[in-house]
């Protein structure tokens, strides 16, 4: 037993890796890359800390090459997800209870072993079974994941820490609790670091949780499982839970008694589905839940004619056409003044014609493959309905093939309609589109950009007028839950930049800080009186002075009461 008051290790963010030819760390990946390519994983649910094989399984293909197997994943149902239940109840006591100081160094050493033996692992897994190239691989996979996990286990203690004043005589204190019952935590594809996140900050806060991961990302998401256990997750904790289709999970979760939170990141289109189930179910709940969710978005860059052309044509670039554009926050809208869109234009066609397309096992293709057929078929219709529209044209790119891997070009439409389909919709893929505004609309185009998108979760100003960035801060103030001046509005790094959005974006939570991890905590105020009162009586209710002593006077001189 120790009687100590610890203090967590100081967080700082890992460091990002080259994997510059001739490095350890790229020999290191690439032969990871072939040992993985070359097995074949079995992905069982795991409910209690136990492989459950149900039998009904599904193919995991790299999207780069979908008629390879990596994996088989077996199918979670209605039983699984009872199951999980009771094992999530089973554990919550003894979890709630263990120290703060445990189960931080379960997600500290879980940062350890993904920093060192597991980077490789983790990195390859996201490469082949998500489609990301090395570079996105690390900032995601390792880096932020890591990041999420020691800076979270930071904010956790801050939050313990602050404790309400007590007056003299008595000690005030602010328990706070885990949430009465499970959390179910629903995770994207296109994060590795957000699918381990959503599970472990709720954890980590003493809940116990459902986890249910994109299909897309289930690779990872195993051997992210498996780098917890070997951390000393207990068995119950987490419960991951894989199924192609999502309701087979969320419906018989969300009906559950002891639903109480929901951690979610994912379309807004399911987030909506989920929160009104949410509320449809309120009267079979123990306690209202919790709800933080982050959907998506149709980020925008703005350049002001003062914006310098190269650094503007690069966040372009980078910005949209990382990840084949599969990020919430990639930029997918932008507004270039007429008097820099021709040198503009020349900038990105230069740039965007060096990029090559391929696979992530050759690390010169900056862009490789969407992720599955799903989201191919939804971009190459965007692409085609800009090809025949009078209001667009496509200036470069726009060519795909899904002959062995869903591959598509990065594509830059050009429309005279601002309120153009691709303007509005997100697309989430290798597309952007640009609106040429007139310099003297700048103004004006601040207000269209507000008004444009239903979302509001990443935007970003070029400009190197001062007053300009100051109009459009301004302007776009509920535009943009992660606002960026000469920067492109991705990338958001933990402990820098807290990551959310509100308007259709989700309920902006920031993950990466400590408002995330106050959702999933009760917080309970103990006041102890060091020593109460023996009467109902106060001061201000005892009769005036003056009364007393008329009243004492009167008893002596009727020979009643001495005084």
């Amino acid at each position: 037993m120790t009687n100590a008051h610890a203090t967590t290790p100081p967080p700082e963010n890992e460091p990002t890796l080259s994997y510059a030819p001739g490095s350890d760390e790229r020999r290191a990946v690439q032969e990871r890359l072939t040992e993985l390519r070359n097995q074949v994983v079995d992905i069982p649910a795991i409910i209690d800390g136990d492989p459950v094989e149900t039998g009904s399984t599904t193919t995991v293909s790299p999207p780069h090459d979908h008629e390879h197997t990596l994996g088989h994943v077996h199918q979670s149902g209605r039983d699984e997800v009872e199951q999980a239940i009771a094992a999530a109840q089973k554990a919550k006591a003894e979890w709630a209870a263990m120290s703060f100081e445990d189960r931080a160094a379960i997600f500290l050493r879980a940062a350890d072993l993904l920093a060192g033996p597991y980077r490789d692992t983790i990195n390859a897994a996201t490469m082949l079974g998500q489609g990301k190239n090395i570079h996105q691989a690390e900032i995601d996979a390792a880096c932020e994941l890591i990041d999420f996990l020691r800076f979270n286990v930071l904010f956790a203690e801050q939050i313990y820490k602050d404790q309400p004043n007590s007056s003299s005589g008595v000690w005030n204190q602010m328990q706070y609790r885990p949430l009465e019952g499970f959390v179910l935590a629903v995770t994207p594809f296109n994060f590795t670091a957000i699918q381990g996140n959503l599970p472990t900050a709720p954890a980590l806060m003493g809940n116990t949780v459902l986890w249910k991961p994109a299909s897309r990302s289930v690779y990872s998401a195993y051997f992210t499982y498996k780098v917890l256990e070997e951390a000393g997750l207990p068995p119950g904790v987490i419960n991951m839970l894989p199924a192609d289709d999502g309701a087979a999970v969320g419906t018989p979760a969300l009906k559950s008694e002891h639903f109480a939170g929901l951690h979610f990141t994912g379309s807004q289109a399911t987030f909506d589905h989920l929160w009104s189930t949410i509320g449809d179910n309120l009267d079979r709940y123990n306690t209202y839940p919790t709800v933080v969710g982050e959907t998506g978005g149709k980020d925008f860059i703005v350049a002001h004619p003062s914006a310098d052309v190269e650094q503007t044509a690069t966040a372009i670039v980078r910005g949209s056409f990382e990840y084949q554009g599969q990020k919430c926050s990639a930029s997918s809208r932008l507004y270039l003044p007429e008097s820099l869109w021709p040198d503009l234009k020349d900038e990105l066609r230069n740039q965007i014609d060096e990029i090559t397309v391929g696979p992530p096992e050759d690390f010169t293709n900056f862009v490789n493959a969407v992720i599955d057929e799903r989201a191919f078929n939804k971009i190459a219709g965007y692409i085609d309905y800009a090809r025949e529209d009078d209001d667009a044209t496509i200036l470069v790119g726009g060519d795909y093939d899904d002959s062995t891997g869903y591959f598509i070009e990065p594509t830059v439409v050009v429309t005279t309609d601002p309120k153009h389909k691709c303007m509005r919709e997100e697309i989430f893929g290798p597309v952007t589109t640009v609106y040429v505004y007139p310099d003297d609309e700048f103004a004006s185009t601040l207000s269209l950009v507000d008004e444009t998108s239903p979302y509001g979760l990443t935007g970003a100003i070029f400009a190197e007028d001062r007053t300009a960035i100051r109009l459009a801060s301004d302007v776009l103030e509920q535009a943009a839950g992660n606002f960026y001046i000469n920067d492109k509005p991705t990338g958001a790094v933990v402990g820098q930049q807290p990551f959310g959005g509100a308007r259709k974006s989700g309920t902006n939570d920031k993950a990466g800080s400590a408002y995330n991890l106050m959702q999933w905590v009760s917080p309970r105020a103990i006041k102890e009186n060091f020593n109460p009162p023996r009467h109902f009586g106060y001061e201000w209710n005892q009769p005036d002075l003056d009364k007393q002593s008329k009243t004492a006077r009167t008893e002596v001189g009727d020979g009643s009461v001495s005084a």
